[in-house]
């Protein structure tokens, strides 16, 4: 690595750092008062509007609009679901078997946070909303509740359905008898959702929050997730579902049919203590279908689990976030089959992580093992490329064809070692991606972390440090260190490619990234330390294998093989290339030279020799 390099890794280390400290950061304010009807004065109720009132604004669907607001429930193992009598609608949604970090009853919405609401116009150009209406409460039977306003010489009916065992809930809306009121266009149906804190960390229980959908037509796409500025996304073409997901959980609904456009929003405020992240979506639902008898949609309100989304809806489990491209694909066919595997027979996950790792070491052993071999032949080959290095000190053109020879003649690859690693990479980007979004190790305790989603913090400060905040997780101070003596041990056994600067950023770079993953998932620090040891013991192992002695025999014989072999393909064409380089240099500076003694010429006098002009003296004017 030259001079200029180095500087450049630096600088991208220190902005990298730079960036993780002064990015915008939530500021603690007094929480402002939730902005519903809950948020007038203690002990005065708003007065109703008079009939004549909600005549004017509601015409015919004034008669639904009095009444008093009763709340019933359907429950099964898993959901506990609240309805509103006003509007008719699902007020409140409470999972079972899930509680927040901070050990409280965990809510995906309530009444405060959220609102679920649907608007369609009349024949006479008024908006009406469902939640202006009372309806009447029919149970039926113990999972099914009916809510029934008459209005208009009709009448508007909403059944939903709890099955048992399950986190979805059916949803029928049918207006029945109001062809003559109602306009013929599309209902407007509304998701409000600010979403709460329910993870240790909150900024990546806010990250983690968006929204996604899927059209009929098979694209999926969300919402930018990290994303503090306003997003908005307007789909003008057929949608199966939308679901807003919370990080580790999902509040979605599928069309049997369809909605026939919508558009999604999403918003953050730093300053609100309350809310981490405000989700809206507007869907909309072909008039048609309500009076046929076709708007039949499902709600999903549950844990954002692969192995239970991908039975609920197409592609319905792309909620969770797997990586893109090949390490959504190592993740969906490699690592959860086999973390499922695993989990059937043991339950610590800190134990199924390990597992995990030796697993996949093994696996990778073949190519570990190639990189170690590649890695003992430059070790091996080390005093030639010294003294190629002491031959042409200043001459890096030349360096390298010497270098790239004594390869070819010794039959060594310097990019085997390189390629073996390279095929590793996906896996190591998969898990960075798998363990931050898994919900099997959610309130999972190991050893010192009582949660492996989150970042574990038994060293607690009582003062923010610069990158790391107030707390130093321990798993990846570990993983600091067993990367450095990682680092250390590699060094040592391929001492020609580690010299000079890139010997130094060897042991920077694992520091570098101790600030960058000290909040990131203790699960995923966990198994790269793992990781780490898992391979010194293998390298340990394998260098048993390898006799230097043998090694140098072997490269000595292929000498001899190669004595009058001439490079071919890639090596062919890239000693062609440097060779044309080396000539290009050499023409430019034999061009530089030239036009530096024709300078040299022009000052010199006619009659006067060049040995007469002393250096220092200024040049001479010609005169005509």
């Amino acid at each position: 690595m030259d001079r200029n390099s180095a500087i450049g890794l630096f600088l991208i280390a220190a902005l990298l750092l730079i960036y993780l400290q002064f990015a915008p950061k939530p500021q603690p304010e007094p929480a402002a008062p939730a902005k519903t009807a809950a948020a007038a004065k203690p002990g005065i109720v708003p007065p109703a509007p008079d009939s004549a009132a909600l005549a004017k604004q509601l015409g015919s669907f004034a008669a639904a609009a009095s009444g008093s607001a009763q709340t019933m429930e359907l429950k099964n193992d898993r959901l506990t679901v609240t309805f509103s009598s006003k509007g008719g609608r699902v007020q409140a949604v409470r999972l079972a078997d899930y509680k927040t970090f901070f050990g409280k009853p965990l809510d995906i919405f309530d009444a405060q946070s959220a609102q679920l609401d649907t608007r369609f116009r009349t024949t006479d150009g008024r908006q009406i909303k469902l939640s202006d209406l009372y309806f009447r409460a029919e149970p039926q039977g113990s999972n099914a509740l009916r809510f029934v306003a008459e209005v208009a010489g009709g009448q508007i009916e909403q059944l939903y359905t709890l099955p048992a065992n399950s986190y979805e809930l059916s949803y029928n809306l049918r207006f029945n008898n109001l062809t003559a009121t109602l306009a013929q266009e599309a209902l407007t149906f509304t998701f409000v959702d600010n979403v709460r804190q329910t993870e240790q960390d909150r900024k990546q229980n806010r990250n983690h929050s968006t929204i996604n959908r899927y059209l009929v037509s098979g694209d999926h796409t969300a919402l930018a997730e990290a994303s503090e500025k306003p997003e908005e996304i307007k789909v003008e073409e057929p949608l199966k579902w939308v679901a807003h997901k919370h990080d580790f959980f999902v509040a979605g609904i599928i069309a049997d049919n369809q909605f026939s456009s919508a558009q999604l929003n999403s918003t953050v405020d730093l300053t609100d203590t309350t809310t981490i992240k405000t989700l809206s979506s507007t869907l909309q639902i072909p008039v048609a279908d309500v009076q046929q008898g076709k708007a039949n949609f499902r709600f999903y309100f549950g844990p954002n689990s692969f192995s239970t989304l991908k039975g609920v809806a197409p592609d319905f489990d792309r909620n969770v976030y797997l990586g893109w491209g090949l390490f959504r694909w190592v993740n969906r066919f490699v690592i959860l089959p086999v973390f499922h595997f695993l989990e059937q027979f043991i339950s610590s996950y800190g134990i199924i992580i390990a597992l995990l790792v030796i697993l996949i070491k093994l696996v990778t052993w073949p190519l570990t093992y190639k990189t170690y071999e590649s890695q003992a032949k430059m070790k091996v080959l080390k005093p030639e490329l010294d003294a190629i290095k002491e031959k042409y000190p200043d001459d890096q053109v030349k360096q390298q064809q010497e270098t790239m020879k004594l390869h070819s003649s010794m039959g060594v690859s310097p990019l085997s070692g390189c390629i073996p690693t390279l095929l590793t990479i996906p896996i190591l980007f998969a898990m960075f991606q798998f363990f931050p979004n898994a919900i099997e190790l959610r309130q999972q305790s190991f050893l010192w972390a009582h949660d492996l989603s989150t970042y574990d913090s038994p060293i607690r400060l009582p003062f923010e440090l610069p990158f790391l905040g107030s707390h130093i997780s321990l798993f990846t101070l570990l993983m600091t260190l067993s990367t450095l003596a990682m680092t250390y041990q590699s060094n040592q056994n391929n001492p020609a490619a580690m010299q000079g600067p890139m010997k130094f950023y060897s042991y920077l770079m694992p520091l570098v990234f101790f600030f960058v993953l000290n909040s990131f998932a203790a699960g995923l620090t966990w198994y790269y330390l793992v990781s780490n040891l898992v391979t010194m013991a293998q390298q340990a192992i394998t260098r048993r294998f390898v006799d230097d002695t043998k090694l140098r025999a072997k490269l000595e014989a292929n000498k001899v093989k190669n004595k009058d072999k001439k490079p071919t393909g890639f090596a062919a064409r890239l000693q062609d290339a440097m060779k044309a380089a080396q000539e290009k240099e050499a023409q430019t500076k034999q061009t530089g030279r030239t036009a530096k003694n024709t300078d040299d010429d022009t000052d010199v006098e006619p009659g006067t020799g060049a040995s007469d002009v002393s250096p220092k003296q200024p040049r001479k004017t010609r005169r005509s």
